[in-house]
C-alpha cells in the first residue's frame, strides 16, 4: 500500500466483511475515510472498531442507500458540499438475493443496487473527483462476471423466473462493463477507474441463504481481511497510479471476460441505465 496522508476515501458498504476492512487500510494507510453504510448504527460501531484499531480519528460515517436513488443523490450532494476532497471511490457494496425482491424505486433489488446504485452514486461524484485529481474509482466487480449474461430485454427479471445466482452474475459483469465505459470518458482526467475481483471471501454477501448452508461454506472462503487486499492495491499503490479500465484478480491486472470488452454493449448499458435513471 502506498502512504494515503492528506487523502480523502470513500468506501460504500463500510460497516461489515471486505467494506469494513478496506476502510480499516485506508485509515491505518494515513487516509480520512467516509463510511458510506445503509445502517448508519451498524455503521458507527465499525468507526469506532476502526479508530481503535488503527489510532486514527479521521473517520467518520454517511448514510447511503444504493437502493434508493434519492438516498444516493442525496448522499452526494452533502458529500459535495462537506468535503475537502474525494481521492478515493471504492464502490464495495453489493447484494446477493435468493428471492427478487424490488428497490424503493421499483428496480430488481440486486440489479437496482449492484449496478444501478453504484453508476448513479460515481455519475454523481465525478465532479469532486475530477476537482480533487489525480483521484481512483474502484469497483468490486467478481470472478462470476465471466459466466455473467445481460438480459437485455429483461434485465430485472420481470417476465422470466428469477435466478439469484443469474441475477449476481450479471450484475458484476455490469460492473467491469461500466468501469470500461468510464474510464473511456475519464481519459486525460487524471481519474482512474478499475475493476476488481476480491476473491470468494467469507462476508454478509449471502446473508439471504440458510444458516448451516452459509457456515459451512465459509470454511473454505478468504477472510474479509485477505478479500481487501486486492481493492487496497488498486487504490493505494504506486503501481496502479495510471491504471485504467482494467479487471484485477490477486492485486494484478487480468483479460476480463469477453462479454465485459464489448464496447457496443458497454455504450448500450450506459445509455439504458441514464434512461432508467431519468425516469426515477
Amino acid at each position: 500500500m502506498g502512504a494515503m496522508d492528506s487523502r480523502v476515501c470513500v468506501v460504500t458498504g463500510a460497516n461489515t466483511g471486505i467494506g469494513k476492512e478496506t476502510a480499516r487500510g485506508l485509515a491505518m494507510a494515513g487516509a480520512t475515510v467516509v463510511l458510506a453504510c445503509r445502517s448508519v448504527e451498524k455503521a458507527e460501531a465499525a468507526r469506532e472498531d476502526i479508530q481503535r484499531t488503527t489510532g486514527r480519528s479521521d473517520v467518520r460515517v454517511m448514510a447511503l442507500d444504493l437502493g434508493s436513488v434519492a438516498s444516493v443523490r442525496e448522499f452526494a450532494a452533502r458529500a459535495r458540499a462537506e468535503l475537502p476532497a474525494l481521492h478515493v471511490l471504492v464502490n464495495n457494496a453489493g447484494v446477493w438475493t435468493t428471492s427478487r425482491t424490488t428497490t424503493k424505486d421499483g428496480l430488481e433489488t440486486t440489479w437496482g443496487t449492484n449496478h444501478v446504485g453504484t453508476f448513479l452514486l460515481t455519475r454523481e461524484l465525478l465532479p469532486l473527483l475530477e476537482a480533487s485529481a489525480p483521484a481512483r474509482v474502484v469497483v468490486l466487480s467478481s470472478k462470476l462476471h465471466y459466466q455473467g449474461k445481460m438480459r437485455w430485454d429483461d434485465l430485472g427479471f420481470e417476465r422470466a423466473k428469477y435466478n439469484g445466482p443469474a441475477a449476481y452474475n450479471q450484475s458484476k459483469l455490469a460492473n467491469v462493463l461500466f468501469t470500461n465505459a468510464l474510464a473511456r470518458r475519464l481519459a486525460g482526467k487524471r481519474v482512474t477507474v478499475n475493476a476488481v475481483h476480491p476473491g470468494v471471501v467469507a462476508t454478509e454477501l449471502a446473508r439471504d441463504y440458510p444458516k448451516l448452508l452459509v457456515k459451512i461454506f465459509h470454511l473454505f472462503l478468504l477472510s474479509p481481511e485477505q478479500g481487501a487486499a486486492c481493492s487496497l492495491h488498486v487504490a493505494t499503490s504506486d503501481e496502479c497510479a495510471t491504471a485504467t479500465g482494467l479487471y484485477f484478480e490477486k492485486s494484478r491486472p487480468r483479460r476480463a471476460a469477453a462479454a465485459a470488452l464489448d464496447e457496443a454493449a458497454q455504450e448500450r448499458l450506459w445509455k439504458l441505465t441514464e434512461e432508467t435513471l431519468a425516469r426515477l
